[in-house]
């Protein structure tokens, strides 16, 4: 699925709605994230998260003509699942400001060594989702969007009950991988029916 500009509302109509939207989208989130340690977050994206960010980007930016409003559309269109993948933004999230810089540097790479996996099968690695260059010689950045890309025998097997797993192996997130359960992963094994 894509959002085409009749998804979305205006600014007068979203400056009406936005309270209510608001509250659902961070009720939604809930369901769709995942920490694999205090610093380390994903947050899987779908239909309904990416049309939040979209609407706050034209708010922010205060954008209403056809031209800059499809732009957004296309930036964010491709952060939603469609069927055979699921799709996330990873945050590496550090609160004073030294520190984030010490951990930035340490963790390049760390985009690439993420990955999820549905019962014994091999490790589905993310891919990154986008065209930025999110890294140099000296540091990684504190956002990356990514997907991950399942075979339909992987989609059966995880709808069927196999586990459904992610971690990440960077050295300096040694040990940081769990299994998805409960409403999270329901939630993104409905991602598979997009």
């Amino acid at each position: 699925m894509t959002l085409q500009r009749s998804d979305l509302w205006s600014l007068e109509q979203y400056s009406q709605q936005r309270p209510s939207f608001k509250k659902e989208v961070l009720e939604h989130k809930k369901n769709r994230e995942v920490n694999l340690n205090k610093h380390t977050r994903l947050m899987f994206e779908d239909e309904k998260t990416i049309r939040y960010q979209i609407q706050e980007m034209l708010r922010i930016e205060k954008v209403f003509e056809a031209q800059g409003i499809q732009e957004e559309l296309d930036a964010y269109n491709p952060l939603i699942p469609d069927g055979h993948n699921l799709k996330a933004t990873l945050m590496l999230e550090y609160g004073d400001v030294d520190e984030r810089r010490v951990a930035l540097e340490k963790l390049t790479g760390v985009e690439r060594v993420v990955w999820m996996q549905v019962g014994d099968a091999e490790k589905v690695y993310a891919i990154a989702d986008e065209d930025l260059e999110r890294e140099n010689d000296t540091k990684t950045s504190s956002v990356h969007f990514m997907r991950f890309e399942f075979s339909t025998d992987m989609i059966k097997q995880a709808q069927a009950g196999a586990d459904l797993k992610i971690g990440c192996d960077h050295i300096m997130l040694e040990g940081a991988q769990l299994t998805i359960t409960g409403a999270t992963r329901e939630a993104l094994l409905g991602d598979f029916s997009s």
